[in-house]
């Protein structure tokens, strides 16, 4: 049975490897898409966003990684 925990927390870890990363690329998700919806961003406008924010999650999560 402990053989079975184990494959599945490895095959979760394969995709949820920083939990941070993970929790900030979801806020910054439902934030843009918030903001199409209901402000009126345009959706290219928040395509660009969803870009340039990702680019700098993954930055700041590298960041935060190389000084460990």
């Amino acid at each position: 049975m402990s053989v079975i925990r184990t494959l599945i927390a490895e095959f979760i870890g394969l995709f949820i490897d920083d939990g941070a990363l993970a929790l900030a690329a979801l806020g910054l998700i439902a934030a843009i898409a918030a903001a199409v919806h209901w402000a009126g961003l345009p959706p290219l406008g928040g395509g660009i966003l969803l870009l340039v924010g990702c680019l700098g999650i993954l930055a700041e999560s590298l960041h935060r990684f190389a000084r460990k």
